[in-house]
């Protein structure tokens, strides 16, 4: 996966947005010791499923739900969160390039939780983590915009295009088991969000 990675190859990926019970988001600082987008704050969890038949099954998003229980758990400690409790809801294609040698090219799944855990955060790979409102999400946003902080790139294209929108239906979204019908009006199969351009090398944080 990291050869993939560093020659830009088109690769899998899944983006969790997981809610607690007041509604709010939980994000992560991503570690400073990552290769990847050290440091940005990103959504709650964000990786890659493996070429294992598990995490290989399409039919409604089993494979990804399954590799992205096994990533909240490696990341965030969270050990409650299963399959069960993620809601596929469309992919993304994106790409955004972090210095000349380092980038992501993706299609990301993004899924839907709600429910309280308990976190326990790998060091290796997560630096901190927030609940937030949508009005701090925005907050942040605003703060990314004067230099205070960064967000990784394909969690702003989520936030601005989708994210803002779904969260006020948060609860509908995952009872209906995805997006209602008025919420998928100009979604296709694979929505291409293209390339925000925001990366920051992890010199630029220090």
């Amino acid at each position: 996966m990291t050869k993939a990675i560093a020659d830009g190859l088109l690769h899998r990926a899944f983006s969790v947005f997981l809610f607690n019970s007041e509604g709010k988001l939980l994000i992560q600082q991503r570690a400073g010791c990552k290769i990847t987008f050290p440091l940005m704050w990103a959504n709650t969890c964000c990786s890659h499923p493996l070429y294992v038949a598990d995490e290989l099954v399409e039919e409604a998003a089993l494979g990804v739900r399954k590799a992205a229980s096994r990533k909240v758990a490696h990341e965030l400690g969270i050990t409650e969160l299963y399959p069960e409790d993620l809601t596929f809801l469309t992919k993304i294609h994106y790409e955004a390039a972090q210095d000349a040698n380092w980038g992501e090219h993706e299609i990301d799944w993004l899924l839907f939780a709600k429910k309280d855990v308990a976190l326990n955060l790998n060091d290796n790979e997560v630096e901190s983590v927030r609940w937030v409102t949508p009005e701090e999400l925005t907050q942040m946003f605003a703060d990314c915009a004067a230099g205070k902080l960064y967000l990784a790139p394909w969690f702003q294209l989520i936030a601005e295009k989708y994210l803002l929108k779904w969260w006020p239906r948060v609860d509908e979204i995952i009872a209906h088991g995805g997006l209602p019908d008025d919420l998928k009006e100009g979604l296709v199969p694979v929505n291409r969000l293209g390339t925000p351009g925001n990366a920051r090398t992890a010199a630029s944080f220090l």
